[in-house]
């Protein structure tokens, strides 16, 4: 299972050139597209060694690869982008393989997943939202997204959606009722117009709106765990000295405000009177 650019080329990985290379033949969810790919690195394939196997004959197609498999070929799939198997087909080639009592290898590299997620700086506040949960795309129908949205919004960890563009909006006017909880849109992700920009879920579709190209590309949709308020102050107080002992102010108060839920005004008034009181908990490092 070969993981493939999902936009900059420069991202494929040695090992996958390698193996796509060797391969004697290339189990693809388009052929005319991976044989596009493949010219992009100097890879010859004839038309013949490049398989077929799509969300439409997946589970058909499958058997004909554990045929090959059978018979010693080395085989080598790819989605049109990314990992395969997560939102694009694969699994049930994979199941076949295994089914079959047959090995199946994972060539790391790109995912819109993971690479959403790491920079979204979504931290859990709760021990319940650690990790995050992968939900895909959501239904199409009004309803049954609202429905959806309204089980997510009982969801305390991070939630990764994708989408499309011509969806996008819909998808951010259902998002509108989580209100102030964080959503960080992942658009157009390695490629040229890639834009990550994090708002309230309920200004979503007001940010969307105030440029026509803010709506265009692919998607990944991240909602930041739940943020909890903490009643008692003291823990947010203990947090913020802490921080304050490394950082500047401004950046002791914003991780203090994500780690503690506690509003960040207040954090900042507060940042702002320990460190002008010079207490020695906050040392002298970060000062500003």
């Amino acid at each position: 299972m070969v993981a493939t650019p999902i936009g900059n080329l420069a991202d494929i990985t040695l090992r996958a050139l390698h193996v796509l290379q060797r391969a004697d033949a290339i189990a693809c969810e388009d052929t005319r597209h991976t044989q596009a790919l493949l010219r992009a690195y100097g890879i010859d394939k004839p038309a013949d060694r490049l398989l077929a196997v799509h969300q439409h004959n997946e589970a058909q197609a499958a058997q004909a690869v554990v045929e090959r498999l059978q018979a010693s070929q080395r085989i080598a799939y790819v989605s049109d982008a990314g990992t395969p198997g997560v939102s694009d087909p694969g699994a049930r080639l994979v199941a076949a393989v295994h089914a079959a009592g047959l090995r199946c290898i994972p060539l790391p590299g790109a995912s819109s997943v993971t690479s959403a997620l790491s920079v979204a700086g979504a931290v859990a506040t709760t021990p319940d939202a650690g990790g995050f949960l992968f939900a895909g795309f959501l239904p199409t129908k009004s309803a049954e997204r609202t429905a959806a949205v309204q089980r997510l919004a009982a969801e305390p960890r991070s939630v990764l959606l994708l989408e499309a563009p011509h969806r996008i909006l819909d998808l951010a006017q259902a998002l509108a009722v989580l209100g102030e909880r964080r959503v960080t849109l992942a658009r157009e992700l390695t490629k040229q117009f890639e834009e990550v920009s994090t708002h309230a879920a309920s200004a979503l579709a007001a940010w969307l709106q105030e440029a026509p190209q803010r709506v265009k590309g692919e998607f990944v949709v991240l909602l930041h765990p739940v943020a909890v308020a903490r009643d008692n102050g003291a823990e947010a107080d203990r947090v913020l000295r802490l921080l304050l002992a490394e950082l500047p102010v401004k950046s002791a108060v914003r991780l203090a405000a994500e780690i503690t839920g506690a509003p960040r005004n207040a954090l900042y008034e507060r940042g702002l009177q320990i460190r002008n009181q010079g207490d020695d908990t906050t040392g002298t490092a970060g000062q500003s």
